[in-house]
């Protein structure tokens, strides 16, 4: 079982009534019969996540936290909903099976999908797999990321799910105020970014993609033995937007150290079959038809944005309602995200 597939028992502050789960799916579900037996996936800081097991039916539950959360996180329904409308396309994704706004269940609402087996990797080293098969991973979410932002987005019912036009600017302003309302230290760093990025937006609009806001290797998952995609997870934070935001999201991984939220920065990238970034973004640009890439704006605005959410899992963590245990220890390099961010502004000046 791979790190990122690995269970244990449901956390204190995550249980929920399972027989009053148990007796509302029985009159939804035509598997759910006999014993239910929960469990929660151990992997994940976000929307706690369980698997559900009847004698013969297998499902994956994500909900919303317990606590006071701020209004736009842990919007569960608008995973459902993107879930729902890419399992019609070519993008991999666990199949959705019902949404329940009803918080009488399980203390919030929640979602049902599909679920998978497969192998989720929290380390971008991908650790035990051979070079070859790593070099393949790499491209493989390269690669299906491109498909995900090539999806017509009236086509299948999604030109409703985000805002049009300027994109950034309202991303930026987002993430600045998240970060102040629920931040646990000043970050000096932090300042210099949100005064920074407001004006260095590029110029000129682009036709809205999906996207997934948190694509990396701890939130798809591969096939058991092949070196392919075969979900992609985690669409909590997805909407209508520049495609570039995912693509330097990802690219991240780059830049930052094994210790840091497991890059790859300084690592023998040949030797181990992971592609150089250069490639990686070829590949991506190949599938998605596009002629440009990053720019040091984009990798700025990824990593600001990053750490603005690691830092909001420190609060999470302090405030005793994260979905995983070292939401302190992750919490913390918030403070090297921006370090970076500033190292690319200064380096560009």
């Amino acid at each position: 079982m791979s790190e990122g597939t690995q269970t244990m028992p449901v956390r204190a502050q995550h249980r929920f009534d399972e027989d009053r789960l148990a007796g509302y799916l029985r009159d939804r579900l035509p598997d759910a019969t006999g014993r239910l037996d929960v469990v929660q996936f151990a992997y994940g800081q976000s929307n706690p996540t369980y698997r559900l097991r009847f004698p013969h039916g297998d499902y994956v539950l994500r909900k919303k936290p317990p606590g006071e959360l701020l209004p736009s996180a842990h919007q569960i329904d608008r995973e459902y909903r993107v879930q729902a409308a890419l399992a019609q396309t070519d993008v991999p994704v666990a199949k959705p099976i019902l949404y329940c706004d009803d918080a009488g269940i399980v203390g919030t609402p929640f979602y049902l999908m599909q679920y998978m087996a497969g192998r989720v990797f929290t380390d971008s080293a991908l650790p035990g797999v051979s070079p070859a098969d790593r070099h393949a991973m790499y491209l493989s979410l390269a690669e299906t990321l491109a498909r995900l932002h090539r999806v017509d987005v009236d086509a299948v019912g999604l030109g409703d799910f985000g805002r049009p036009g300027n994109y950034y600017a309202r991303q930026i302003a987002r993430w600045s105020r998240n970060f102040r309302e629920t931040k646990t230290r000043d970050i000096a760093d932090m300042e210099r970014l949100m005064d920074w990025l407001p004006g260095h937006v590029p110029e000129g609009e682009e036709r809205p993609t999906i996207v997934h806001g948190d694509y990396r290797f701890g939130n798809v998952m591969f096939h058991p033995a092949e070196p392919r995609i075969v979900a992609i997870f985690d669409w909590e934070i997805s909407t209508l937007g520049h495609p570039l935001a995912d693509l330097a999201h990802v690219a991240v991984l780059y830049r930052t150290a094994p210790d840091e939220y497991w890059g790859v920065l300084g690592r023998d990238l040949a030797r181990e079959g992971i592609p150089s970034e250069a490639e990686f973004e070829a590949a991506y640009r190949r599938v998605a038809g596009r002629a440009d890439g990053l720019t040091p704006f984009h990798l700025v605005y990824a990593l600001f944005r990053f750490a603005a959410i690691l830092d909001g899992v420190r609060a999470r963590g302090l405030a005793g309602n994260a979905a995983a245990d070292n939401a302190e220890e992750i919490g913390r390099l918030a403070l090297a995200m921006a370090g970076r961010a500033v190292t690319i502004i200064d380096a560009t000046a």
